[in-house]
């Protein structure tokens, strides 16, 4: 009997119930809470890893009534539930059973978060919660608010003393990514924040790093002889990253106009992908061992200054286009966007880690919004074999060995090889190998965030970034992001919308022959 199909991925989260606690969500009325947190909690009271000490607090200005509060975040949490399409999984029916658990603790309060008088209030709140759900004093706050104001919840969390740790009771801090918009403002904020935290209260979260697929990277590496003594400089050619969304900027121009496609997503989401992908194997699967790896890496890039950043990065906009069918309007033609935006929707780096393991061997990077298809990969291409074998023979060319695993939507890992084609003569073909999460595990529909706040729950950081982490991060960008802002003959290049990505970054990999995979 095959017992893989026995280990749903939800249902396996460390096999045990988190201690009891309370959540504490500023900016409870957000997307954020009601598309993604508030369905991970019902996921985790529907497997059984929420303690019945638990409780849930949101804050927000809106004024709601405790019924239209529960009222909101109940049709947040069917919807998702019966959207497998985008979330993923076998479809599960709603169970009332386990939202009632959790809409019976949820309580609200309205008001500033700004204003010093909310913590007067959440103060109070908490300890009722804990005299009611016996929550034992153990409570998360987490930021779904903009990231102008984390530093001044903490510091108003600190000053009513609702972050002081006493003994067998924890205060920790869940941060939302962005976390800083450049190198400098990442420090500001760290400094900010530490004078008022010690490093081990503080999480930043990164949702990418709560997939299935993420987490397996390190699985695949290091518990796989095949593939740990091949993953190195003699063995792989180059590696290929891609990010791409279909989704435009839609409702968030303001955001974006700001922020662009660098910032949005490449010293966080790809550059966790980029880590977890080059690291060295840990002494172990701790936090601090495995952060402490991924960080090297990121250490080990080697920045790119001046010319080498007009020659290894592209960056592009969209315009108009068709993207499954529907049509897009330009980025420029967005409410909110200046009609001259010089903004990245679009970015594609060639970048270089300096170290024993990976000298010589290219990183290519892209993420992009308005392409052909929504897709996260990674894939490794290994080295080809000399010719001289088929040289007398019908065979052309050999296929590249490539593995490739694939993040998002559709969980998995396939491996593309060379195999003779049957007849009489040496004729070769590519085949691949594939394997979905879908036919050997029950999948179930997963935000990403479940095991992220059941990790924090039980006080395991390893998925979250440290203060060194995300530095390295914006270190790495940060001289391209200057070269943008100092010289306006950086081009800005463009793509039809459906598209995937502009032309200038088939130059990158042209320039040493090698070409992108397809995202189509």
């Amino acid at each position: 009997m095959d017992t893989a199909h026995d280990l749903p991925s939800i249902r396996s989260l460390h096999g045990h119930r988190a201690p009891p606690c309370a959540i504490v969500i500023f900016g409870a009325s957000g997307d954020l809470t009601k598309r993604l947190l508030m369905p991970a909690l019902y996921n985790l009271a529907r497997v059984r890893r929420l303690a019945d000490g638990f409780a849930v607090i949101g804050i927000d200005r809106i004024a709601w009534s405790e019924e239209d509060f529960r009222a909101h975040f109940a049709d947040g949490v069917r919807s998702f539930v019966s959207d497998t399409g985008e979330n993923g999984g076998v479809a599960e029916a709603f169970d009332p059973d386990s939202w009632d658990f959790l809409a019976s603790r949820m309580t609200h309060i309205d008001g500033d978060v700004t204003d010093p008088e909310i913590y007067t209030r959440l103060a109070k709140e908490l300890k009722e919660v804990e005299r009611q759900y016996e929550t034992r004093g153990n409570v998360i706050f987490y930021l779904a608010v903009a990231p102008s104001l984390f530093g001044t919840v903490v510091e108003r969390l600190a000053e009513a003393g609702l972050t002081r740790e006493s003994e067998g009771q924890w205060r920790r801090v869940i941060i939302e990514k962005p976390f800083g918009n450049d190198l400098a403002s990442a420090r500001a904020l760290d400094a900010r924040i530490l004078k008022l935290l010690p490093e081990a209260q503080i999480y930043r979260m990164d949702h990418f790093l709560g997939k299935e697929t993420v987490q397996n990277i390190m699985v695949l590496r290091f518990a796989n002889g095949i593939f740990e003594p091949l993953w190195n400089r003699d063995h792989i050619d180059h590696v290929q990253i891609t990010v791409a969304e279909t989704v435009g900027v839609e409702r968030r121009a303001a955001f974006y106009e700001a922020t662009g496609a660098m910032r949005d997503m490449v010293p966080n989401h790809v550059f966790q992908l980029l880590s977890l992908t080059a690291m060295e194997p840990p002494n172990s699967f701790g936090a601090d061992a495995v952060r402490t790896e991924k960080d090297k890496v990121l250490e080990a890039v080697m920045p790119l200054m001046g010319e080498e950043a007009r020659r290894n990065v592209v960056r592009g906009q969209y315009t108009a286009g068709i993207v499954r069918g529907h049509p897009v309007a330009a980025y420029r033609d967005e409410n909110g966007v200046a009609k001259d935006s010089m903004t990245e929707t679009y970015i594609a780096m060639q970048l270089a880690i300096d170290n024993w393991r990976w000298a010589g061997v290219p990183f290519y990077l892209r993420t992009g919004k308005a392409m052909t298809r929504r897709t996260t990969e990674i894939a490794i291409e290994f080295k080809r074999v000399p010719f001289a074998l088929f040289r007398n023979t019908p065979v052309e060319a050999l296929t590249p060995n490539v593995l490739a695993m694939q993040i998002q939507p559709d969980e998995g890992t396939s491996l593309q090889f060379s195999a003779k084609k049957p007849g009489p003569e040496i004729s070769v073909g590519g085949v691949r190998m594939d394997f979905k999460y879908r036919d050997y595990f029950h999948t179930e529909p997963s935000t990403g965030y479940e095991t992220l706040v059941y990790d924090c729950m039980i006080g395991d950081a390893t998925l979250f970034q440290r203060a060194d982490s995300v530095e390295a991060g914006w270190a790495v960008v940060q001289p391209v992001l200057d070269l943008w802002k100092s010289d306006g003959g950086v081009p800005l290049e463009f793509y039809p919308a459906g598209t995937a990505g502009p032309d200038a970054a088939e130059g990158l990999l042209a320039k040493s022959g090698r070409r992108w995979r397809p995202i189509a």
